[in-house]
């Protein structure tokens, strides 16, 4: 083993130890959920968890391990590199097939810094994550860097760059011109707050509906013109149980409004002349003012461990949890919902992290994002903290207010600038109401998607070419 491949595999087993710190602080309630949802023991809870961890902390194990080897090559002015690294590994980490999981991505360190957070109208979270990595490399090169003025170069500059963003996010906010434009509708939500423990027991069905059904007409007594259920709210298949159906259609009748509602669907087969399910969605649908169904849209992106196990042909050792999650079949489609003579999308529970998902609604057309989720399994933890404020981040990639009905919160209305105008408590029953603006126009993030990243990846190959090279 030479010296060169001992000081990369420290590198290298650096940053792992990095992200084993960054994800066991962000992602610890994951095994609550295993364990008291999946019906696993504690321990094996905690093993499945750190299995999926310690597989996040490769990408920042193979960050620190690219950097090390451009610095290597380029010498210590070359860690402004890192930006370019951190980005690719970040979206390898949301690309990786069946189980890409972009949770708490660098850039949401910044959704709540308003005018910073208006370059993810520009260049999306990961715009937002490459300066955030961009800052952190200039302060290192301050510390590593040649002992020369020019070690204060990096950071000079991207003092200057954050104090243009400041500047230009401010000014954004001040205009608002989003604001301003397109027509306006009242919205109500509604937050059922239903224990997960009961949601599913037939027992308590009819209580969970009718609360429901209080709830909604409670917005609609506030002026409410559209009104959104969390995800599954229904505690019955809707397009099977035609009494429950007909009673949530004779209020959308009567109110002559459309209901945004979360349910299951099955699509069906005979098999052995038994009428068996062939394949489960989560499903969104849009009842229209006539109480007639507008349009139907199936979760794409669906939770590992939650709606299927991955690689659960190796998960032996934990066949509670197997046997406990649904095993749901991916949409394929993007639908959009509509809403009058207006197109709205929605993406269920997680979803609403895939930044590119939810420009693609935009892309097709949307007008106001919404979404509804069950954040019921996450417990009194930071999970649905986080989870809301990755939800805001996409009002303001995608130059539009954002809508979100939660099972037990936070639900609430973001405007386009990623402004909170309304927010719930969690674990408690709430209503909401307030004015959203259908809009048309595209933010250049919209237009052009994930621009930076595709930058990054192909500045990071070409940075690991030229080091390959200079090392020999």
């Amino acid at each position: 083993m030479t010296a060169e491949f001992r000081r990369l595999r420290r590198a290298f087993a650096l940053g792992v130890v990095t992200g084993l710190v960054y994800f066991t602080g962000t992602l610890y309630w994951i095994t609550g959920v295993m364990a008291i949802y999946g019906g696993l023991q504690t321990w094996v809870a905690v093993i499945i968890n750190a299995a999926m961890i310690a597989c996040l902390s490769l990408h920042t194990g193979a960050c620190a391990a690219i950097v090390y080897r451009v610095v290597r090559a380029h010498g210590p002015m070359a860690l402004m590199a890192a930006p370019f690294v951190w980005v690719t590994t970040e979206w390898t980490r949301t690309n990786v097939p069946h189980i890409g999981f972009p949770w708490v991505l660098l850039g949401y360190s910044q959704v709540s810094v308003l005018p910073i957070a208006q370059f993810a109208s520009l260049l999306g979270v990961y715009g937002l994550s490459f300066v955030v990595a961009a800052v952190g490399a200039a302060l290192a090169v301050v510390v590593v860097g040649p002992n020369t003025t020019r070690r204060f170069v990096p950071a000079g500059a991207m003092a200057a760059v954050v104090l243009c963003l400041t500047v230009w996010g401010q000014a954004r906010l001040s205009r608002s011109a989003l604001t301003q434009q397109g027509d306006e509708i009242r919205v109500g939500i509604v937050q059922g707050n239903v224990d997960q423990a009961i949601k599913w027991d037939t027992a308590h069905a009819s209580s969970i509906f009718a609360e429901h059904l209080r709830q909604t007409r409670q917005v609609l007594a506030a002026g409410a013109q559209f009104v959104l259920w969390p995800e599954s709210s229904m505690p019955f298949f809707f397009e099977e149980d035609r009494l429950d159906a007909d009673r949530l259609r004779a209020v959308a009748r009567e109110a002559h409004v459309p209901i945004l509602f979360g349910s299951d669907q099955a699509v069906w087969r005979v098999a052995n002349n038994r009428r068996v399910i062939d394949r489960l969605y989560n499903a969104a649908f849009l009842m229209q003012p006539d109480g007639s169904t507008g349009a139907v849209y199936r979760k794409m992106h669906l939770v590992p461990f939650g709606e299927y196990v991955p690689l659960k042909r190796f998960l032996f050792f934990a066949a509670p949890l197997v046997e406990a999650v649904s095993d749901f079949s991916p949409g394929e489609t993007v639908a959009l919902l509509p809403v009058g003579s207006h197109r709205v999308s929605t993406g269920i529970c997680y979803e609403i992290v895939y930044s590119d998902l939810v420009r693609r609604f935009v892309v097709a057309g949307s007008e106001l994002l919404t979404t509804i989720t069950n954040d019921a399994w996450f417990g009194a933890t930071s999970a649905p903290y986080q989870h809301f404020e990755q939800a805001a981040m996409r009002a303001i990639e995608e130059g539009r207010y954002l809508v979100r009905s939660a099972n037990t919160g936070i639900s609430g209305i973001v405007d386009p600038y990623g402004r909170v105008l309304e927010q719930t408590a969690i674990y408690q029953p709430a209503v909401v109401v307030g004015t959203v603006r259908f809009l048309n126009g595209s933010t250049f993030y919209a237009r052009h998607g994930d621009a930076i990243a595709y930058l990054a990846i192909a500045a990071t190959l070409a940075l690991l070419l030229t080091a390959r090279r200079r090392v020999q």
